[in-house]
């Protein structure tokens, strides 16, 4: 069946059904060995994305000698990407093997709102890490006079609070809206430009409006943390020693990958020019940031870090295992 055909069936399944009420999300339109292969390996990456972050979250609540404001950051990190990739995830591993791929007025805007929330939140989880590895470098016997427990608990709710409170209004205003036509989004998840390009009547006020926020919340916190990372270069480069050096770009080098990782792609998909072949490029995308990113997470700090390497290993047991081996009991 092409692409074309699938679409003309759908919208006419979706306008002779008087029950149906919402739009059709149209997804990826693969067909048979493809879809399934895809399916597959977008599902296997998903349970691995859960494992590896909620691996994470465990090492950091086990083991307290890494309470320390870097791995609380990277701990509510992680369970923010848990979220993120489960607000669109099961829908759309679901919509593979759906005839109809229909998906309520509510239930639209209620994901486009929590994925764009917690996608808020995450660039400005990015940039109070940066912060807190400004602050361990560059100010070294301040960290802990600055960086307090409740100074950390303040950055944290904060970071959840106005992540949440930055897109209701347009979700709002989107809902009282009314669509026409095929009501087919041509994407993976129910993102404003798509929903917008539905309506009866243009409505380009929302749709600036929608990209003003979304490219405040992108902009505002990345010049931050370009800022943040100047600093932090201009004190490493003023370390005498080599070893010095290498130590300070450590800490620094698995946030550094991750927010490059993250906005690269949250960016190609906001800010770039409109192409011809828009519609493919916003999928491809938008599952690079929204599977490959929070799935690639758990490895670059696990593997780059000693200490959350030994935490992890203690969470999966390996640490009483070499303690037996190195200590047998005596056999009297």
């Amino acid at each position: 069946m092409s692409t074309v055909y699938r679409q003309v069936t759908l919208s006419n399944t979706y306008n002779s059904s008087k029950s149906i009420t919402g739009f059709i999300l149209l997804g990826f339109t693969y067909t048979g060995e493809t879809q399934k292969l895809l399916f597959m390996l977008l599902l296997t990456i998903y349970i691995l994305t859960l494992l590896g972050n909620g691996s994470i979250i465990c090492a950091v609540c086990w083991d307290k000698r890494i309470h320390t404001p870097m791995y609380i950051l990277l701990a509510n990190f992680s369970l923010l990407e848990i979220c993120y990739v489960t607000t669109t995830v099961p829908n759309m591993l679901a919509y593979f093997f759906s005839e109809t791929k229909v998906i309520s007025l509510s239930g639209c805007l209620l994901q486009f709102y929590f994925f764009s929330s917690f996608g808020a939140a995450e660039c400005l989880f990015l940039a109070i890490m940066a912060f807190d590895r400004y602050l361990a470098i560059c100010r070294p016997l301040h960290y802990h006079i600055i960086m307090t427990k409740h100074l950390r608990n303040r950055l944290v709710v904060n970071c959840w609070v106005i992540g949440f409170l930055w897109y209701p209004v347009p979700a709002i205003i989107i809902s009282q809206l009314s669509f026409c036509g095929p009501k087919i989004i041509d994407h993976i998840v129910c993102d404003p430009s798509p929903i917008l390009v539905l309506t009866c009547t243009p409505a380009p006020k929302i749709e600036f409006t929608c990209s003003l926020l979304s490219s405040m919340i992108l902009v505002v916190p990345f010049i931050f943390i370009i800022g943040t990372y100047t600093l932090v270069l201009k004190a490493v480069l003023r370390i005498p020693s080599g070893r010095g050096k290498r130590k300070a770009f450590s800490t620094c080098g698995s946030h550094i990958v991750v927010v490059s990782l993250f906005y690269g792609s949250a960016m190609v998909i906001y800010m770039r020019p409109r192409s011809g072949n828009e519609a493919e490029t916003q999928k491809i995308v938008t599952l690079f940031y929204t599977m490959v990113t929070p799935f690639l997470n758990p490895l670059i700090y696990s593997l780059r870090n000693k200490e959350m390497k030994a935490a992890l290993k203690k969470v999966l047991g390996h640490e009483n295992e070499s303690l037996c081996k190195r200590y047998p009991l005596s056999s009297s």
